[in-house]
């Protein structure tokens, strides 16, 4: 899922809302060189990935903004669904019985989707799509974003424009809110010197009401769980445009919130990307996963000494312990899965901006997770490049956790950019258990 990117001059600064609980001490540069050739690379993976190439021939400059590994219908099998910014629209990717993948279009007319989420909106037994639209791939503070929900019926989709006089969205989830039954929806309002993070609730028949939940730019996502464990969903955010700041806003269990601000940095080039919500430490919560490297608001897009992963362990009481467990240059996005089946949540990490001229430096990493938090980064490949979103899941049925990634490509080098691309699990060999993995 993008983060900041063509956001290259920050204009706005960050209303708070709520009291800052608190505020760890994190790795600062107040003035970040302006180029630093720091490029990462690691040792090869002993995981045996196979990659492939999802979808028919592609030439020209890939805008993949999101992917999602999801069984769409309900046939046993995942498809691929991911957002093409370039042709506006959302396209899934069927596997066929000799392995190749089947493209086509699954909703058109979407200006510039930037995130799809598949859920059962109104609990018809069939999955919807909810697509969270920028409107505008290039900085625009105008009214030209929407969340767009595709109802789906027996004839094809039905559109509903549920939000439509909001900045840049880009991200929506899903959960009860309000505890009537009915699923509502989170909202990243990115925007450029404005936006918010809202919610909308459902009032059934496909009509929402909006409620503010932050006025500040550069919500990128808006991950729903409960994550101080009280039987009700919550909803945190990672706002990164002038500000970079983590907050979690507290469902008391109606649909009110409690905002609180639970961390920030003064290094406003950290770059965050993108937040995940995962039990990484497999102590019950929930805690959270930011990958940062988005530097695209300079002119050469190096990777810098802070870029990475970030682990906020979930310490209870809303209190966030950061963590760094990754030094990947040019980091985008996160996804979790356990890769070498012993039973502990490890990550892969993609990257943006990493240092293209060196040919062996990383584009796609997994972290290898001892259970004790430990995190020893293993490469899966060096290309394709400009990788800008990553999704984990089981693609060819055989019950390994594979990898799905989208380029999108708007600086030099252009060369391997790639589309969208996989690496499918092979069988685990004794190397994994060489390792003590099993």
């Amino acid at each position: 899922m993008l983060g900041k990117f063509l956001l290259w001059f920050s204009l706005a600064i960050a209303i708070p809302v709520g009291t800052a609980m608190w505020l760890p001490q994190v790795p600062a540069w107040r003035t970040p060189p302006a180029i630093y050739s720091g490029g990462t690379s690691y040792p090869a993976s002993e995981l045996d990935f196979r990659f492939q190439e999802i979808g028919p021939p592609f030439t020209g400059l890939p805008l993949i903004t999101n992917v999602q590994i999801v069984d769409f219908d309900d046939d046993g099998q995942n498809e691929i669904i991911a957002c093409d910014a370039l042709g506006n629209r959302i396209l899934i990717h069927k596997r066929q019985s000799d392995g190749s993948w089947e493209e086509s279009v699954l909703i058109a007319d979407v200006s510039v989707p930037a995130h799809v989420t598949v859920v059962d909106i109104d609990d018809d037994g069939d999955l919807d799509v909810i697509v969270a639209v920028l409107g505008n791939l290039m900085p625009d503070d105008g009214v030209i974003g929407r969340v767009e929900l595709f109802e789906n019926r027996d004839e094809g989709f039905v559109r509903h424009v549920i939000l439509d006089d909001v900045r840049r969205v880009a991200d929506v989830q899903y959960g009860d809110f309000n505890g009537d039954g009915k699923l509502d929806l989170a909202v990243a309002v990115f925007g450029y010197a404005r936006g918010e993070v809202l919610w909308l609730e459902n009032l059934g028949d496909f009509e929402f009401r909006s409620h503010t939940l932050l006025s500040a730019p550069g919500a990128i996502h808006v991950p729903v769980g409960d994550f101080d464990q009280d039987g009700d969903l919550d909803i945190m955010a990672i706002v990164t445009q002038n500000e970079e700041e983590l907050w979690g806003f507290e469902n008391q269990g109606d649909g009110t919130f409690v905002a609180r601000r639970l961390w920030m940095t003064i290094n406003l080039d950290l770059g965050g990307a993108g937040l995940v919500a995962a039990d990484l430490d497999g102590d019950g919560d929930l805690d959270l996963i930011l990958p940062a490297g988005d530097n695209l608001e300079d002119f050469d897009a190096y990777p810098q000494p802070y870029h990475g992963c970030y682990w906020f362990e979930n310490l209870g009481n809303w209190r966030f312990e950061m963590r760094r467990i990754s030094d990947l240059g040019g980091t985008y996005a996160a996804a979790v899965a356990d890769f070498d089946g012993d039973g502990h949540q490890d990550v892969v990490l993609v990257s943006l901006t990493n240092d293209w001229l060196g040919p062996d430096n990383a584009s796609v990493i997994w972290l290898q997770n001892d259970g004790q938090q430990n995190f020893t980064p293993w490469q899966i490949a060096s290309h394709p490049m400009h990788l800008v979103t990553v999704a984990a899941g089981d693609i060819d049925g055989d019950g390994l956790p594979d990898i799905v990634a989208g380029s999108l490509n708007v600086r030099r080098p252009h060369a391997q950019a790639g589309r969208i691309s996989a690496w499918v699990s092979g069988q685990r060999g004794e190397s994994s258990v060489l390792r003590g993995e099993r």
